[in-house]
Parts: structure tokens; sequence; C-alpha cells
């Protein structure tokens, strides 16, 4: 009898523990949608680069985040070092940024709204204020050449942030900073630490269209380069497009070469020239691809290259480009090349200035593209719109240089000087007023041609040491060049080693409105009581008072009988 009694009893409570399941459960679910039920949104943003110049240290250190959102209206001496400044670039104080940095304060972390006129292939109405590209260009400045030992974002306005930002302000204004115990947005990035790009590339392009060579004429034709850098470098590699540094520059000699092959393609309108079109990388990094190309050119090859032309920045000017050389403008190589673009300029209803810089070669910088050439003995001329040289690592690809500030009229305008000037030096048509290239005919400037070239290089960043080998940009130049020209090759070196950068570019950033402490405790209380209260109804009306009694009664000790 005491056998089958007990059997009863583990039946009973057994039946008992299956009742509880499906409320423990509920329990559980309830408990997790306290966390999950206040996720916001999820904002894709753009880490400041991370690099290292001989060791030194640059840009932002650290790509993770998880802390409370804070904005400008913070109260003076309030303790950040746990929390994210969301700093729109529409509010933003430079020198307040440039004090934060400089005194090394410590931030948990810092995120930069865009006005979306700034995001790649943007084509939205509305204008930029020319201001805001001041600001924005002096923030770059500032941010690239720092050591910065938080995580530093972009991120592009929307609703979603805008609403966020709002509510942070008015929380820090009545001096509620947001903590764990007082609640608030919380901002989350999980993702890996930056490691190094081990070995990175910069690759150069080449094609050639081989003029024809009189009968019985064994001598080298002489050969004219055009040439254009066309990677990037910016605060965030996953926005650098460079639309005008130096994507200008590449449609330019794209839409140049097409020209040319048209009339090479004809043996009776091919010229006595070689024309020789490289697209170099590593134009940041002090041109160190145009250095390393021109030093694996056979040394026949080199010699016979007459002149160079590269072209950079010609996409946002009116009336005027420059010329920019190293050789003495008395030059006669250098006075033949300046008098032809002037003539040609004069033409079309603008004009050229000439700009001279001399060079120097104990000093390993290289503020153009030309000076490269001319280190080799070589002539070569930078048609720009640009007064200065940009420094090193700067203006070459910044996040103000979009495609909404880049005009397709002055590229035409920069190729037909180009274009035409070639033209009148192979041909032989120097001071005669002939426009081989003219609007309406089968040779004129393709205008569609140039605005898709563009609009493709302004939704495309290009910053070398995140480029693979086989990037489908690199694979678009090259067939691009081998529907124009012939013998085209690429050219893959190792970028200098004492340029160190690393990944995580891009991120997913998480962003969550989560209650206060205080909240959480009650709202687990009241829920917590009518959960026990459910479950004791349950019990009552299934098994009986006595039974939700004996849960709770603590069970008889037992007894050892000593024989």
């Amino acid at each position: 009898m005491a056998e089958e009694k007990n059997s009863k009893q583990r039946h009973h409570r057994s039946m008992l523990l299956d009742s509880m399941y499906p409320v423990v459960a509920l329990m559980l679910v309830l408990v997790a949608c306290v966390e999950l039920c206040d996720a916001a949104t999820v904002v894709d943003v753009y880490r400041l680069i991370q690099y290292d110049i001989s060791g030194v240290p640059f840009g932002s250190r650290f790509s993770s985040l998880n802390h409370h959102a804070a904005s400008l209206s913070f109260q003076h001496g309030a303790d950040l070092s746990r929390s994210v400044l969301i700093l729109p670039l529409r509010e933003l104080d430079i020198a307040f940024v440039q004090d934060y940095i400089s005194q090394k304060q410590s931030l948990g972390g810092l995120l930069i709204l865009l006005p979306q006129t700034f995001r790649p292939g943007y084509i939205g109405g509305g204008e930029t204020q020319e201001g805001l590209r001041v600001l924005l260009a002096q923030l770059e400045k500032l941010l690239l050449h720092t050591n910065i030992p938080f995580p530093v974002y972009f991120a592009f306005e929307n609703e979603e942030t805008d609403a966020m930002l709002a509510d942070v302000k008015k929380n820090d204004a009545l001096g509620q900073q947001a903590t764990a115990t007082t609640g608030g947005y919380k901002l989350v990035i999980s993702v890996s630490e930056p490691r190094k790009i081990a070995s990175p590339t910069i690759t150069n392009i080449q094609g050639w269209l081989p003029g024809s060579r009189a009968d019985g004429d064994s001598n080298q034709l002489p050969t004219i380069a055009v040439v254009a850098s066309y990677d990037t470098f910016g605060a965030a590699p996953a926005l650098s497009v460079g639309s005008d540094s130096n994507g200008s520059g590449v449609v330019a000699l794209l839409e140049v070469a097409r020209l040319f092959s048209t009339l090479y393609s004809n043996p009776k309108t091919r010229g006595r020239y070689n024309l020789l079109f490289a697209l170099t990388s590593g134009g940041p990094y002090n041109y160190e691809g145009t250095q390393k190309w021109l030093k694996s050119l056979d040394q026949r090859m080199r010699e016979s290259i007459d002149y160079a032309i590269c072209l950079n920045s010609v996409g946002s000017w009116d009336n005027e480009l420059l010329v920019h050389v190293s050789k003495p403008p008395e030059n006669a190589y250098i006075k033949q090349i300046f008098e032809g673009f002037s003539n040609v300029a004069g033409d079309l209803g603008f004009q050229v200035s000439l700009k001279h810089k001399k060079i120097n070669i104990s000093n390993s910088r290289v503020a153009w593209e030309h000076e490269q050439f001319s280190r080799l003995r070589v002539t070569a001329a930078t048609v720009s719109e640009l007064l200065t040289p940009p420094e090193l690592l700067e203006s070459a690809g910044s996040l103000s240089d979009t495609r909404q500030h880049v005009n397709e009229d002055s590229i035409i305008k920069g190729v037909k000087l180009v274009a035409e000037s070639l033209a009148r030096h192979i041909y032989g048509h120097q001071g005669k007023d002939i426009q081989i290239f003219a609007d309406n005919s089968s040779l004129a400037v393709n205008r569609f041609y140039v605005k898709s070239w563009l609009d493709s290089l302004s939704q495309t960043p290009r910053v070398a040491p995140f480029l693979s080998k086989n990037e489908p940009l690199i694979m678009a130049l090259k067939k691009e060049l081998e529907d124009y020209t012939a013998e085209v090759s690429i050219q893959q070196e190792s970028l200098d080693g004492i340029f160190t950068f690393y990944d995580s570019t891009k991120a997913s950033l998480n962003i969550y409105q989560v209650a206060s402490v205080t909240f959480d405790l009650l709202l687990l209380l009241v829920l917590g009581s009518y959960l026990i209260m459910l479950f004791s109804f349950l019990v009552i009306t299934t098994r009986g008072l006595d039974d939700l009694i004996s849960i709770f009664r603590r069970p008889p000790s037992r007894k050892m009988k000593i024989v």
C-alpha cells in the first residue's frame, strides 16, 4: 500500500511539473521581449580610415561600439568616456572637435552625420552649401592626420537618425545624460578588431595606339603619353569616390583614347606618333604607381616619349585651366606644348595659364604626377583646375568630392583641349584654326560616354590598398582600354612598405532605445507577480489548494533508524 501511494505521489508531481512548463516558457518569452522590443533601427556606417606611416599611427584605432548616445547639448564637465557623441555636420564646431582631440579627452566613440547630398551617387534635389563642403574638408584633414584612440564613424542623415538625435538633445539639455540607470539610446557596432592588410598592391593599366611608319623607315616612332591616376584616398575608404579627383581625369583619358582610336583605325588618318595611354595607381602615395610604371618601361621606349600629358581634376572649372610644368617656361618643348594648348583654348573660348614649379631632386616628395616623368628627364605637364598641388594624402577623393559637384561640361572642354592640341601636333596643324573633333561631326566628343563613366566612377570607392588584384573596377578599365587601344597590359606592384593599412571600413550600427533600470525592475516585478498569481490559479483550479500548499511546504526530514 505504501509503495502504491508513493507511486501516485510521484505521478501527481510529474503532472504538476508538466503544467509548469508552459508558464516558465511564457516567462522566458516575456523577459526576452523586454530586451528585444526596444530595437529601433539599423544604419550603415563608415569607419574613419586607420593607417600607419613608418610605424606612426593615424586615424581611428578601434572599431567596436557599445555605448549610450550623447549630443553637443551635454552639460559642461560631463563624463563621455562611455558615450558616443553624435555630431551632425550642419552643427559642427570644428574648434570644439580639435580641442577635444588635442586634449586627448576620453570619448566612447564619435558618430558624424552627413547630409544626404554627400552620399556617393546622390541624384536627389538640393545643393550642398559651399560652407558645409569647406567645413567637411577641414574636419577630414583634422581626422586624417591625428591618432584617435576611439571609434569614429560617418553616417548619412535620415528620419531615424534625426528622431534619435532630437530625443538625445532633449534629454541632454535637461541634464539627463543617457546611462544604464537612466536609459536612453544605445549604439552598438559588433565587429572584429581591425587587422593589417597584408601586401597591399597598386595596379597600373596601359594601352597603345601604334602610329604609322613610312615605307622603308626603320626608326622608332616618337610617342606621346596621356596619363591619369585613378585611385583615391579619403577619411572613409568606403565613401572615397573622388568624382573630380581624379575621376574626371580618368573619364577625360578614356574619351581621348576613344576619339583617337577612330582616327588611328584608318591607315589614311593614322598619325606618325605612337599614343600611349596609362591609368596609374598610387597617386595619393607620392604617385608611386607612376614611378614604378615608368621604370618598368624599356629604356628605348621611355626615351621615345616626346612628351606626356597628365590629367588631374578637370571636372569643376569654368574659364581657365592650368598647365603645371617642372622645366622652365623658356624650355623649347614646354613652349611648344603651352602654345599648342593656348591656341586651342582661344579657339574654344577659354584660357590656359602656365604654372612652373621647380622640383627638388633631393626631396622624395612629388607634388604633381608629371614630376615623376621629369625626374627621369622626360618632358611632361599636368593639366588641372587646381592652382596648387594637394598635400600628401589630401584632396585625392575627399568626402566632399562627389558627383553633385562635378560638371561633365567641364570635362568635355578639357577633352577638347587635350585632343585638339594633340591632333594639331601629330598632324602638323599648329597655329591653324582647325577643329578635328568638331561638334556634330563623326569625331565629336560623346557626352553620353563621358556622363556614364563619370556616374559609374562617382559610385565606386577606389582606395588602392582595399582593391583586390581582380577588382571589378580594374577589369572594367582594362576592358575599356582594350576596346580602343592595342597591347593592353596590367602591371601590379606592392605599395611602399612605409604605408600600413587596416581593414574594417564599413559596418552596421544597431540603435536601441533602452529603458532605465528602475523601469525594467518595476516591469519585471509586475510581470513576476502576475505569473505567480496565474500559476497559483492554474494549480488551484486543476489540482486543488492542498497541492498548491504542498509545493511550498518544506518536506519532512527523514530520520535514519540505527540498529
